[in-house]
């Protein structure tokens, strides 16, 4: 391969069509984002760099950059180092190569992670961190821009200017996702409606995922035609036409409220990481070919054609080189993270002081209410006392939800505060994730724990991770109601009585509340509001829906499920115990609580301990009952394996309790139809029979 020098000297000039300086400045972003590349691959071979995907052959996202404002919100593709570059410029930072090179070295002092990841992202940047992103952050996207009008709407104050665009990059492998097209879907279906949606889809298309080709014209025709999808082509290898093609797209987007789609051609440079073996897929004319396409040599041709001698050129380059490497030996033997405590400081749960400082205006009464009328109140009350708070999902607005629990609230609070979404949980999540980030309290609905699977990612890889890859700098407070757990009569099927936790307990940092009872339940949804909005705490709030409008408890007409609203809170990761048995502690949570109470109405010595709160346990609760009596059983409605019990088990163990232990659960089976159903799921027979057997 012919050195960058050799190359220059045989170019011819172009004509530059912009202004000079800005030329000259794109060129060192461009130049930046190469030598950062370089440079962490050196980093690596040293032992002192752990990222090496780079951006080589993508340096025309510099001309994105430069047709935007910098507090636009920008949400990154992995490959966009010349963006950054160019954004810290626009906002007068010089530090931006370094930051680049932090977070090669996993420092400490990196400025958005602290050492936990290699992104790009600034807070002061209005650059929103993106991981190894393949299109999981395009919802979120999706989510500002429509948040931006809601919140002045609502008249809450925004992080972004009211003429703001959002711009969110992704390659073209990724515009395949279904988490791409699912959230260019939604902003279409937004838009469609006359909702401004100011998003601006920059696809950086290269010809290639890791080795998989994507076909000559395919984004062409996936998205050159779309209705209500403006499309704009640059050729990303060219300077002087990308900036102009992403200029006229953003002006679009800035006017008319409405989303645009840029496909900026790119090569790829250097592979798809420092461990990829190009020559393994490519064949030697094809990277010739690419590095003939070199976008700093596309920048040398206008330099030239503006003054500037191949020497000059050569020697920026020189320096750049120069400057990316001593930046590299300085950043090489930082500190690093060096503890789990300090790793996972972003994720811990929020301060109970926070919580009940920002706690909700309540009105309690003595009416008793069933466990859907409560959340309603609840509701009503976030709603009054929270003018960011938001309500919606699929039929929660006109119709009031499929069981009614948000029923009259649309007509209380308005449209543009309780709404129905598409019929798409990524982009339910995703609007929540944008809405955070926007200053809105966002509370959305899922409505069938099922529904939540083709989705968890919004939570694992977006909502959750945001506070520990910004160091809590940025986040997005959610509280995710969802519809949940087994036992609906007349209604069944697993699609709509599914129990599947498992893949909620292990999201690091999220609270995961199980009420039982009426009055805990409208008491822990303050609680996870006041989280949200006092801690950025993202709250999955699953609710029982055989308890919704159950009004008994031990015999028909007994009206015992009943309870008044409360008036006192519930505190995160406290549980609930009823009874004062001293022989036996059966521990439980949602349906499994009335099934355990009437078994200990009928079973001498038995204490009923509700732990209320899956994420966090109740740790302190769990021991001190257990210890009380020196038997537990765990009734878990969830699977036998992958469920809480498991977590509960393990959790006593760990703390040293020597008690007796025995667990009962549901099947691992998913949840047939009909009476089948009775066959698989936890049931109070059989946590009687164990109740029997641990106490004989």
């Amino acid at each position: 391969m012919r050195t960058f020098a050799e190359r220059v000297r045989g170019l011819a000039p172009a004509t530059w069509e912009h202004d000079a300086d800005l030329l000259r400045g794109l060129y060192d972003a461009q130049l930046g984002s190469r030598h950062a590349d370089l440079a962490a691959r050196w980093m690596q071979s040293q032992g002192t760099g752990f990222y090496t995907i780079g951006s080589a052959g993508h340096e025309g996202n510099a001309a994105v950059a430069a047709a935007l404002e910098p507090t636009d919100p920008a949400l990154l593709h992995y490959r966009s180092g010349a963006f950054y570059l160019t954004r810290a410029a626009q906002c007068g930072s010089k530090e931006g190569l370094r930051d680049i090179l932090l977070g090669v070295a996993a420092a400490t002092s990196e400025p958005i992670a602290g050492g936990r990841h290699k992104v790009f992202g600034r807070h002061e940047l209005s650059v929103i961190p993106q991981t190894s992103t393949i299109a999981s952050h395009l919802p979120r996207a999706m989510g500002v821009a429509f948040s931006m009008n809601r919140s002045a709407k609502l008249g809450v104050p925004s992080p972004w200017p009211s003429d703001a665009i959002v711009v969110t990059s992704f390659g073209d492998a990724s515009a395949n996702h279904s988490t791409a097209t699912g959230a260019i879907n939604a902003a279409l279906h937004a838009s469609y409606q006359g909702l401004p949606m100011p998003l601006l889809l920059v696809c950086e298309d290269n010809g290639i995922g890791i080795s998989v080709r994507t076909p000559d014209g395919w984004i062409r025709q996936a998205y050159g035609s779309r209705p209500g999808l403006r499309y704009f082509d640059a050729d990303g290898t060219d300077l002087d036409a990308a900036l102009s093609m992403a200029t006229e797209a953003a002006t679009f987007v800035r006017r008319n409220r409405r989303p645009a789609f840029l496909r900026l051609r790119t090569v790829r440079l250097l592979g798809h990481a420092g461990s990829d073996v190009e020559a393994a897929y490519r064949s030697p004319a094809e990277l010739a070919a690419d590095e003939e396409l070199d976008p700093l040599l596309g920048t040398a041709r206008y330099l030239l054609g503006a003054g500037y001698s191949a020497d000059e050129i050569i020697d920026l380059y020189d320096e750049k080189h120069a400057e990316a490497h001593r930046i590299a030996a300085e950043v090489a033997g930082l500190p690093q993270l060096t503890s789990p405590e300090v790793v996972a400081a972003p994720l811990r749960f929020p301060a109970p002081e926070a919580v009940a400082d920002a706690l909700p205006q309540r009105t309690p009464t003595a009416e008793p209410l069933t466990l859907s009328q409560s959340i309603n109140r609840a509701l009503s009350d976030v709603l009054a006392s929270y003018p960011e708070a938001m309500v919606f999902g699929e039929d929660v607005g006109r119709k009031g939800g499929v069981y009614g629990v948000t029923r009259g609230l649309q007509k209380a609070f308005g449209p543009p505060r309780v709404f129905d979404t598409l019929l798409d949980e990524q982009s339910i999540l995703g609007l929540a994730l944008g809405a955070g980030v926007s200053g809105l309290l966002p509370i959305p609905e899922i409505q069938y724990l099922a529904y939540l699977h083709n989705a968890e990612d919004q939570l694992r890889g977006e909502a959750a991770s945001l506070k520990f890859f910004s160091q809590e700098q940025y986040a997005n407070p959610m509280v995710l109601r969802i519809a949940g757990y087994g036992y609906q009569k007349g209604f069944g099927g697993h699609f709509h009585n599914d129990d599947a936790l498992g893949v909620l307990r292990d999201i690091p940092g999220i609270v995961i509340a199980s009420p039982s009872r009426p009055d805990d339940a409208a008491a822990m949804l303050h609680a996870c509001t006041a989280a949200a909005r006092s801690s950025g705490t993202v709250s999955v709030f699953l609710e029982p829906i055989a308890l919704y409008h159950r009004r008994d408890l031990y015999e028909d007409g007994d009206e015992q499920w009943l309870a008044p609203y409360p008036d006192e809170p519930v505190p995160i990761g406290r549980g609930r115990t009823y009874g004062d048995g001293t022989e036996l502690t059966i521990v439980t949570f949602g349906n499994g609580v009335p099934m355990s109470l009437r078994v200990a109405a009928r079973v001498p010595g038995i204490r009923v301990l509700d732990l209320r709160w899956l994420a966090p346990l109740p740790v302190e609760d769990l021991l001190r009952e257990a210890n009380i009596t020196g038997r537990v059983l765990v009734a878990d409605e969830t699977r036998r394996s992958g469920g809480v019990s498991e977590g509960i088990l393990a959790t006593l163990i760990d703390h040293g309790y020597a008690g007796r232990l025995a667990r009962v659960t549901s099947y691992d089976s998913y949840v047939p139809l009909g009476a089948a159903a009775h066959e698989v799921l936890l049931s109070e027979q059989t946590i009687e029979k164990a109740a029997r057997g641990l106490l004989s």
